[in-house]
């Protein structure tokens, strides 16, 4: 989808998807809107540490935060690394703003700077100690590194020669790491994170509607992790939640595509999540 002008929904391609924006639209104080961040809020760079919200992203979400009842932003990142490269802190409308990290596994509030995160599991700094001796046995150092996320730690493939042939000869040997150690290998695009079982966004979308009441769920993302979210969606319309579910579809790959064959709309990258939050914005402020 191109540009899409500012008072203009676009109009999603499933029933379910019609009725969560219709839901969202009829009562938005019973809404919970939430994103990921890179691909979806923020564009996708080489470096992970340059990654910054789209410029138009923050704006706009401070136009349709005081509308909805929650707006959240669910990472694999940090939450308190989110938050700087979002933006997000200090932001008149964004006052209710949560961000979840790790998964849901850390969660900072805006309405009170507060950050709250567990210890971190023991296994993420043996893997961390072991990783560098395990890619140089796979003869994949040359274009992969290392990212410590604190709670957990990712190989990127995205400098390779071949990312995506990178990606896939190191998924057996991290997943024995992993497993040798008690976490999980979730991919991503042209990244391999090691984590905690049990972190995953679907379970934050959850528990997040849980806690709010939230009565009709937005979720918008871009890449295989995002799937566990919509699972979530999917398990709650049965129980009354309306759901619309987007995609963030900024590149094509595994990610992309396994997302925009279910999603309920698809939008063009960050921008296009952007124009959606604008025009979403305009239908509520009418």
């Amino acid at each position: 989808m191109g540009s899409t002008p500012a008072a203009q929904l676009p109009v999603p391609r499933t029933e379910a998807g019609r009725a969560g924006l219709a839901a969202l639209l009829a009562d938005p104080e019973q809404a919970l809107v939430a994103f990921d961040f890179d691909g979806t809020l923020a564009p996708i760079v080489p470096d992970p540490d340059s990654a910054r919200a789209h410029p138009g992203a923050v704006p706009a979400l401070a136009r349709v935060a005081p509308r909805v009842g929650t707006v959240a932003v669910i990472t694999g990142r940090p939450a308190a690394v989110a938050v700087r490269y979002g933006g997000f802190a200090g932001v008149p409308g964004l006052a209710h703003l949560r961000v979840l990290g790790h998964y849901g596994d850390e969660q900072w509030d805006a309405a009170t700077g507060t950050l709250r995160a567990p210890d971190p599991h023991p296994g993420v700094a043996a893997v961390q100690a072991e990783l560098p001796g395990v890619l140089e046995a796979a003869g994949s150092w040359r274009g992969t590194w290392i990212e410590d996320k604190g709670r957990a730690v990712a190989v990127h493939t995205r400098r390779a020669d071949d990312p995506a042939e990178a990606a896939d000869a190191l998924r057996k040997p991290l997943d024995d790491l992993a497993t040798a150690h008690g976490l999980v290998v979730e991919p991503g695009r042209f990244v391999l994170e090691l984590r905690p079982p049990g972190m995953d966004k679907g379970r934050a979308l959850t528990a997040l509607t849980r806690e709010t009441g939230a009565r009709t769920v937005l979720y918008a993302g871009d890449d295989l992790g995002d799937l566990a979210a919509y699972d979530a969606v999917d398990a709650l319309r049965p129980e009354g939640v309306a759901g619309l579910l987007v995609c963030s579809a900024a590149t094509t790959g595994e990610g992309a595509d396994a997302l925009a064959d279910r999603a309920d709309l698809t939008v063009d990258g960050p921008e296009g999540v952007v124009d959606l939050l604008t025009s979403l914005a305009t239908a509520l402020n009418a």
